[in-house]
C-alpha cells in the first residue's frame, strides 16, 4: 500500500506561501540596503562639505562662497532627514516580512512534522498488517500439514 499524507495540499499551499514571504523579505532588505546607503552617502557628503568649509574659512573665502555652502548644506540636511525617514519606513517594512516569515517557517514545520508522524503510525500499521498476515499464512500452511 502506498503512503499518502492527507494534508499533502495544504503542506503545498503552506510552502508556497513561505517561498513568497521569503522573496518578499529578501526584496525589502534589498531595499533597505539601498536606502541606508543612499543615506550613508550622502551623510558622507556633508561630512565631506563641512570638511571643505572649515578648510577654506580658515583660508579666506567669499560671503557669497559661505553663503552657497550653507545653502547646500540646508539641502543636505533636508535630503538626509528624508532619507532617514525611508529607512525607517524601510526597517520597518523588512521587519514586518522577517515576522511574516518566522511565522510561516513555523506553520510549514509543524505541517512536515505532522507529516512525518503520520508516516510513522504509516509504517506501525504496515508492520501490523504484515504480522497479522504472516500469522495467518503459518496457521494455515501448519493445517495443511496436520490434515495430512
Amino acid at each position: 500500500m502506498k503512503y499518502a499524507y492527507r494534508f499533502e495540499q495544504i503542506l503545498t499551499v503552506r510552502e508556497q506561501e513561505k517561498n513568497e514571504t521569503e522573496q518578499a523579505y529578501k526584496a525589502s532588505v534589498q531595499a533597505f540596503e539601498e536606502v541606508a546607503t543612499k543615506l550613508y552617502e550622502l551623510l558622507r557628503k556633508k561630512e565631506a562639505l563641512l570638511a571643505y568649509q572649515t578648510e577654506r574659512l580658515q583660508h579666506g573665502s567669499t560671503i557669497e562662497e559661505i553663503h552657497q555652502n550653507a545653502r547646500f548644506l540646508d539641502s543636505l540636511e533636508k535630503m538626509v532627514d528624508t532619507v532617514q525617514q525611508k529607512v525607517v519606513q524601510a526597517r520597518a517594512k523588512m521587519s514586518w516580512y522577517e515576522e511574516r516569515l518566522l511565522e510561516k517557517n513555523l506553520e510549514v514545520r509543524k505541517y512536515e512534522k505532522m507529516k512525518e508522524r503520520d508516516f510513522e503510525q504509516f509504517q506501525q500499521e504496515q508492520l501490523r498488517v504484515e504480522a497479522i498476515f504472516l500469522d495467518e499464512l503459518s496457521t494455515l500452511t501448519f493445517n495443511k500439514k496436520e490434515i495430512r
